[in-house]
């Protein structure tokens, strides 16, 4: 079980600290945008908007609907995977931008960005695609190379070794 746990949490590093710089920058960029943006608004954390009037954890009351007129799947759990969804975005990019299991959450994260990409935004323009692409592209980044140097994985796998 250790040994899956530190698989699944020992970042890649690179050969130099400041390419992990640039590995840390999208990260922080879009954990942040999906913390505090786009999950915030669907998902209660403490910093959703007020006018939200959303409770820790609790999902949006108009979320669940948006997500049933997906179909399939969703249409028979909307709930589920409203909850997912924004748990994703929320409590995802919240892990990102401290480097927390990065691997897992990268994977929640490219998930729900393939719905939202690919169901949500089917047939529609590229250019609304685009930001559900480019979190998708972001994460699985992060999901082959861990949250690098710059990470609570990268301290919690230092100290699993030593």
């Amino acid at each position: 079980m250790k040994k899956i746990l530190s698989l699944l949490t020992r970042p890649t590093l690179l050969p130099h600290w400041w390419q992990d710089v640039l590995l840390i920058t999208p990260r922080l960029f879009c954990g942040y945008l999906l913390a505090f943006n786009f999950g915030a608004a669907k998902f209660g954390m403490p910093w959703s908007p007020p006018e939200t009037n959303l409770h820790l954890f609790e999902v949006a009351f108009w979320f669940p609907n948006d997500v049933a007129e997906y179909g399939g799947l969703f249409k028979m759990f909307p709930g589920f995977f409203a909850w997912m969804g924004a748990f994703a975005e929320a409590i995802g990019g919240l892990a990102l931008i401290i480097g927390f299991q990065t691997r897992v959450f990268s994977f929640l994260i490219i998930c729900t960005m393939l719905v939202a990409a690919y169901i949500q935004h089917a047939g529609a323009d590229l250019w609304q695609q685009l930001p559900a692409l480019a979190f998708l592209f972001v994460a699985l980044q992060h999901l082959v190379m861990g949250g690098g140097r710059f990470s609570i994985d990268y301290l919690l796998t230092k100290k699993m070794t030593s």
